[in-house]
């Protein structure tokens, strides 16, 4: 084939393949050997040093040849695979870790779209409460209670083999409740007064029939430990509204640790100024916060000031690392927080009917009400996130006896769950604040040990409250027995979208890059918004 002039001076000026050699030629010998001929790696190192002058160049392009074509393409993809490196681990990689180090990392960001909510209150009931008792009512397992599951159910998954031991009936009544008629057991008398503000999703179902990986589905969206925590998203997605106060604060239970750990709010992959403060009630809210008592202000001021400054020189030599920029940035939260925290959980300034209605003082309520009042304190103080465990290690998990277990844990939770309510509502909070109440999964129809039931992750109920949601509903449905999510089922993923976007952010917008992914919250798999629940 015939060649223009032009193309064959682009030729001479172009790297190319030598069939006698099979290496490139350059019609710049001295980049490479005697004869002109090298490899890629000494092309892109003379490249990088700028050995090549403009003759080197390819201009005066023809579109007419297959190698004038290949040269110009070639050209553009080492330059966009150079921006990437460069990006990654070069100056420009240096530039952005310098910009983000410098930026308050919990400062108020906006929304992807107008929210429904801006700030959660996440009452978690740890060990799994059991929805056919509180939230489901199923009549036909009353009425086989005591027979085993009929075989048009098909095999069980349980963890402890309790598929053929005899149904177990729901412990209490179930009585329609409010204007709205929604069906919520005695067991919990105190909300049951406020079913028409309570939205349950009676069909959620998980993938484990384990507590701590039921526990971290519920929270960071996986059944394995070391992903990011949903208040830790909320966190990176929103910040805080209130500097002097961490954007995620988790209440455990003074009674014992939740199975599986603090990888439950931990902010996994996300930078670790995102995981979740613990806090708890008293005069130190935060181990080791305030400052010894013989350091006067000045001192300490003197003090921060020159840790303040050699830790900004120290950064400045380490800003790709992201677990020292957020100890610094947890170092100076810590104190702005010694004149703001004490303050937030200062609940002497509350009034008697305000202490009456959360049940403090009382002997069942006293300790949930008084983290509950807390939790409403910090909400008000600008705190995005608030998360409360009920139930120490064991918590709701009745393998042995339902009756007893939930009594006990109803009898301590309800009330101060619906003083929370009502508080929020009289504050004019209740219509900006997403409420969840929930646990890890529910529990079998199926009886264990004679008067207990196993975890059950294959349908349960979460119930919302909160001005985004529909007030007084119930959506979607177990089956008869509530054995398995039936009509509209709403899996963890499905949820968490939803949850998401009543903060008005995108689940699929919501990401973090992280070993060559753009993470989220509900993976990479489908994930749905409930739309029918939103108000």
């Amino acid at each position: 084939m015939r060649r223009s002039r032009e193309g064959a001076q682009a030729e001479k000026n172009c790297w190319f393949p030598d069939p006698a050699y099979g290496r490139l030629q350059t019609s710049h010998p001295s980049l490479f050997q005697s004869d002109g001929l090298g490899d890629y790696a000494t092309l892109t190192r003379s490249v990088a040093a700028g050995m090549l002058n403009k003759s080197d160049q390819v201009r005066n392009f023809s579109p007419a040849t297959r190698r004038e074509f290949l040269c110009r393409a070639g050209g553009g993809f080492g330059a966009i695979a150079a921006t990437w490196m460069l990006h990654q681990d070069g100056p420009l990689a240096l530039a952005n870790a310098a910009a983000h180090a410098t930026r308050d990392p919990l400062e108020s960001r906006p929304s992807h779209f107008t929210p429904r909510a801006k700030r959660v209150i996440y009452l978690f009931m740890h060990g799994g409460p059991s929805h056919v008792d509180l939230f489901d009512p199923k009549p036909v397992l009353r009425q086989l209670a005591g027979q085993p599951l009929p075989r048009s159910f098909g095999a069980v998954m349980t963890r402890r083999e309790v598929s053929a031991n005899p149904l177990l009936g729901p412990i209490r009544q179930f009585r329609p409740r409010g204007e709205s008629g929604l069906e919520i057991s005695d067991l919990l008398p105190e909300t049951a007064k406020l079913a028409d503000r309570l939205c349950v999703i009676r069909s959620c179902h998980g993938d484990s029939v384990n507590h701590p990986q039921s526990v971290y589905q519920m929270n960071t969206g996986s059944i394995l430990m070391g992903r990011p925590s949903f208040g830790s998203w909320v966190s990176y997605g929103l910040g805080s509204e209130n500097r002097n106060m961490p954007s995620f604060v988790v209440m455990p239970d003074p009674g014992g640790g939740v199975k599986g750990g603090p990888p439950a709010w931990g902010s996994g992959y996300l930078p670790a100024t995102y995981q979740g403060t613990t806090m708890r009630p008293g005069t130190a809210p935060v181990l080791h916060l305030a400052p010894p008592l013989e350091m006067r202000e000045e001192d300490q001021l003197a003090v921060l000031g020159y840790l303040q400054h050699e830790n900004e020189d120290h950064r400045a030599l380490r800003l790709m690392d992201d677990q020292l920029s957020a100890r610094i940035n947890a170092y100076e939260l810590a104190y702005r927080m010694q004149a703001e925290a004490p303050r937030r959980v200062d609940i002497s300034q509350e009034s008697p009917d305000t202490l009456k209605m959360y049940g403090v003082g009382e002997k069942h309520t006293d300790e949930f009400g008084t983290r509950c009042l807390l939790a409403r304190r910090l909400l008000e103080s600008g705190v995005r996130f608030v998360q409360l465990y009920a139930g120490n290690t064991v918590g709701w998990d009745a393998h042995e006896d339902v009756t007893e277990n939930h009594t006990r844990m109803c009898l301590r939770t309800d009330k101060p769950v619906a003083g929370l309510i009502r508080d929020l509502q009289q504050r004019g909070l209740w219509d900006d604040t997403l409420l969840i109440w929930g646990g890890e999964f529910g529990r079998m129809p199926m009886s264990e040990s004679g008067k207990g039931r196993d975890h059950n992750p294959w349908g349960y109920s979460v119930v919302l409250g909160g001005g985004a949601v529909k007030g007084g509903m119930a959506y979607g449905s177990t089956d008869e027995v509530g054995l398995r999510a039936a009509a509209n089922p709403v899996h963890v993923r499905d949820l968490h979208a939803t949850l998401l976007h009543i903060l008005g952010l995108n689940h699929e917008d919501l990401t973090y890059f992280h070993n060559g992914l753009d993470e989220r919250l509900t993976s990479t798999t489908q994930a749905s918004v409930v739309h029918d629940i939103l108000a």
